[in-house]
């Protein structure tokens, strides 16, 4: 724990206090949560962790499910794509981020911890629903361009199809245990072109 947090300090000597709670925060809820599960993140173990204050945590995360949350996102959250004028290539761009943030150590017990967390969450699962949300949201954008552009169909639920975008990434992450990598991406990309474009005549 002292190496740690010895090579926390060390890191980016140059950032604001207040840049440098928030980064050390979420860094030890994904260290706690990696080594040990959900269940070793409380305000005491990731203060300890992070060399904070608890008052320093309670004033940017009100509980442990948002701190849990805040830190999924900080390694897992929105993306931004630009308009590229194809949506193979939208959708390559949206598989690649995410293939990088999933191959990272510790990302899958973060996703499942995450999840089984949510589920357990009762009144705060709305916190986890705004999260997906964000986490969706590019996705959506990206086949609204493309029904824009003519190369999705105007009657493709656009919901289904960002989930049908997202969840075979996180399966084979989770549920398969297997690393993607980008051969996954390219079959994946052209799967859901086929499912969402127009039948060729």
């Amino acid at each position: 724990m002292v190496g740690a947090q010895t090579q926390r300090a060390e890191r980016g000597p140059g950032r604001p206090r207040q840049e440098r709670v928030t980064e050390d925060t979420l860094e030890a809820v994904i260290e706690l949560v990696t080594e040990q599960g959900v269940k070793a993140v409380t305000m005491d173990a990731v203060a300890a962790r992070a060399g904070v204050s608890k008052p320093a945590i309670y004033r940017r995360w009100p509980s442990k499910q948002a701190l849990i949350i805040a830190a999924a996102e900080s390694r897992i959250g929105p993306l931004s794509v630009p308009d590229l004028g194809d949506i193979r290539a939208e959708l390559r761009e949206v598989l690649a981020a995410r293939l990088v943030a999933y191959r990272q150590p510790g990302t899958a017990r973060l996703l499942t911890e995450l999840m089984a967390s949510a589920a357990e969450a009762d009144g705060a699962r709305g916190e986890y629903v705004d999260y997906t949300e964000r986490m969706m949201a590019e996705t959506r954008r990206v086949l609204q361009r493309g029904i824009a552009r003519g190369e999705v169909r105007p009657d493709v639920d656009i919901r289904s199809a960002a989930t049908l975008v997202a969840a075979p990434m996180v399966y084979r992450l989770l549920a398969e245990r297997e690393l993607p990598n980008e051969r996954f991406v390219e079959d994946l990309v052209d799967l859901v072109v086929r499912a969402v474009g127009h039948s060729e005549a």
